[in-house]
C-alpha cells in the first residue's frame, strides 16, 4: 500500500514511499502523528510484521487502540486492559508506533534507587542533548512499576483522553525487566510525545504497560542517539482529512500521558 513519508533529517522532504526492508541505524521511524491519535484515529494503516522492517525496537499501540505495544529484540507484544501480555500475529495492525533499529551508543550503571523523574535525571544527565531523538532501553530490578493500558474502542471513536479516563493501572511490585521507550525533542510537538515516552515489560514476559511512574534498585541503561527521523503517513487520506492539526492538543497529552 502506498504511504507519504516525510523523512526529518536536517531539512523535511516530501517524497512517495513503498516500503523497504531494512532501516539503517540512528533512525527513528514512526507511523501516523500522536496528534491524530489524540483525535481518535485508531484504525491501524500498518501490520506489525511490516512495522518490523523498520526497527527492533519500540513502542506504540494496536488496531482499535487494543492495548499497549512493546518491541524488544524483533518481538511484538501487546498487553491487554486483562493484565496479560500476547504475541500478535504479523498481520495484526498499528495506528500509531514508534521504532528503530536499536544500536546502544552508550551504556551505564544505575545504582542508586530512583523513581521515575529521578530516573529521567540520570538519563539526562548521560544524554543531555534534548535536540536529539533517543531511544531508551532500560534493563533492571524495581521495587514498584504503576502501568497501564486501554480497552479496546468501537466507533464512533472518542478521543484519547476519554479513553484514558477508562484505563486499567496495573501496580507491580518488586519485579525485574524492561523499560522501551524514547525522549523526543520538543519540535516534534503534535508529531510524537515531546520528552519521554516509555513502556514496559517483565523479564517472564507476563506483565507490561504504559509506564505511569516507577522506583529503580539497579540496573543497566542503553542509550541510541538517532539524528533521522521518518514519518510515514497512511496511505488513506480521508482518516486525517477533518483533524484540525493547527489546534494544540498540549493540555490533552498531558493528560494522557500521566
Amino acid at each position: 500500500m502506498k504511504k507519504y513519508t516525510i523523512p526529518l533529517v536536517i531539512f523535511i522532504s516530501v517524497c512517495f514511499f513503498s516500503g523497504c526492508s531494512t532501516i539503517p541505524g540512528d533512525r527513528v521511524m514512526q507511523t501516523s502523528t500522536i496528534d491524530a491519535l489524540l483525535a481518535g484515529v485508531y484504525d491501524g494503516s500498518m501490520s506489525c510484521g511490516e512495522l518490523l522492517d523498520y526497527g527492533n525496537f519500540g513502542i506504540g499501540t494496536f488496531d482499535r487502540l487494543d492495548g499497549e505495544m512493546i518491541i524488544l529484540d524483533g518481538t511484538v507484544y501487546q498487553v491487554k486492559t486483562d493484565g496479560k501480555v500476547y504475541t500478535p500475529e504479523a498481520d495484526i495492525m498499528t495506528p500509531f508506533a514508534t521504532v528503530c533499529a536499536f544500536q546502544p551508543d552508550l551504556t551505564f550503571l544505575i545504582t542508586d534507587r530512583a523513581d521515575y523523574k529521578g530516573l529521567k535525571t540520570i538519563i539526562d544527565n548521560q544524554a543531555p542533548n534534548q535536540n536529539e531523538f533517543i531511544a531508551i532501553k532500560i534493563t533492571g530490578s524495581f521495587s514498584r512499576m504503576k502501568v497501564r493500558s486501554v480497552p479496546i474502542q468501537d466507533k464512533p471513536y472518542p478521543p484519547l483522553v476519554e479513553v484514558t479516563e477508562n484505563q486499567t493501572v496495573f501496580e507491580l511490585k518488586d519485579v525485574t525487566g524492561t523499560i522501551v521507550g524514547f525522549r523526543s525533542p520538543p519540535f516534534v510537538k503534535g508529531v510524537n510525545v515531546p520528552g519521554y515516552h516509555c513502556h514496559f515489560i517483565s523479564d517472564d514476559r507476563e506483565q507490561a504497560g504504559h509506564i505511569l511512574d516507577c522506583e529503580i534498585i539497579s540496573g543497566m541503561g542503553e542509550v541510541d542517539s538517532c539524528n533521522e527521523f521518518l514519518l510515514v503517513l497512511s496511505g488513506d487520506s480521508e482518516s486525517l482529512e477533518d483533524i484540525d492539526f493547527s489546534r494544540d492538543r498540549g493540555g490533552e497529552l498531558d493528560r494522557v500521558e500521566k
